[in-house]
């Protein structure tokens, strides 16, 4: 039976004799947008703080169905998100206000949500390039919002915290 040997070099046909590189750092763009956008639009910061609040939520996931972000929790959409603005986009968001719906209709840059949503207490709130959003409003809302999706043992962990 002949003997098997193999090759104790690692090299490929080819390949250099240089020390391999350490990974490249990431790039100012991707550390800046993990973090909120350094020098970004108001809409831009706002659009990442509601984001990262919405997904410290408890068991919440991010998703991206018709191709724009949402943020579920036990497989629900609580906050429709939308698309990141840039440039001279416009921010929105819709979420689900059984308590302070009413009153939230009364704000200039909010109207009832499309597609039948609206009927069931969905709120859409847009903004426009330059307008600063009231982000401890949009965060309120957005607890609203998972209180009223969520299954209440999940919720009932908000108060507990």
């Amino acid at each position: 039976m002949p003997s098997r040997t193999r090759s104790t070099s690692s090299k490929r046909p080819g390949a250099s004799s240089a020390k391999p590189r350490k990974p490249a750092a990431p790039s100012r763009a991707k550390v800046a947008s993990r973090s909120g956008p350094r020098g970004a639009s108001p809409l831009a910061r706002a659009a990442a703080a509601i984001r990262r609040h919405a997904l410290s939520l408890p068991e919440t996931v991010e998703d991206f169905p018709w191709g724009e972000r949402v943020a579920k929790v036990k497989g629900k959409v609580f906050v429709f998100l939308g698309t990141d603005p840039v440039g001279d986009s416009s921010m929105s968001l819709s979420v689900k206000l059984p308590e302070s719906g009413e009153e939230a209709l009364t704000l200039p840059f909010t109207k009832a949500t499309g597609y039948g949503l609206g009927k069931s207490g969905w709120v859409t709130a847009t903004f426009a390039p330059g307008e600063r959003p009231p982000v401890e409003v949009l965060r309120a809302w957005i607890l609203e919002s998972y209180r009223a999706v969520a299954p209440k043992t999940l919720a009932a962990r908000l108060e507990e915290s």
